[in-house]
């Protein structure tokens, strides 16, 4: 029991006094909720010692961090330009399968009773917010595109 509060006090950054010491660790010991979260907390704390390497001290965290960006190997301009496409294929398509669940949004059921009882109230904001949408994206895929799409209608 000693060490859970003595962990939790470190995640804190405090030295406990030894009443509040005392008076913790006979909560701990007479509540089991607490007992069995503090043990879970202790838990994860181990597992997730594993995943994530510890920390530089503050005033060392940027250079750290410089360091380890400047001994990463350079990638090429090509390469780098060619993991931030996306392929006009799976533009089109994902295009194709949101204009289609936006326009079949019309035909649901609850979409029926809502727009009937509210009227124009209703529909307006969600025409609105479709069209926003759908322009959005074709602003977005466009703006992706322009150079692929220049080239292949004459445009340039």
């Amino acid at each position: 029991m000693r060490h859970i509060i003595d962990d939790l006090y470190d995640a804190m950054g405090e030295e406990p006094s030894f009443f509040l010491f005392i008076k913790n660790s006979m909560h701990l010991l007479f509540c089991p909720a607490c007992s069995k979260e503090a043990r879970k907390l202790k838990m994860a704390e181990i597992a997730m010692k594993d995943f994530f390497p510890p920390l530089p001290a503050a005033a060392n965290f940027e250079e750290a961090l410089m360091e380890q960006i400047d001994a990463l190997p350079d990638m090429p301009a090509y390469e780098a330009e060619r993991m931030t496409e996306v392929s006009l294929r799976g533009w089109v398509i994902i295009g194709v399968f949101m204009l289609f669940s936006l326009t079949t949004l019309f035909f649901g059921m609850d979409f029926e009773k809502v727009a009937s009882s509210q009227g124009q109230a209703f529909l307006l904001p969600v025409g609105i917010i479709i069209g926003g949408i759908l322009t959005s994206y074709g602003a977005l895929f466009i703006g992706s595109h322009l150079k692929e799409l220049s080239e292949r209608f004459g445009l340039r």
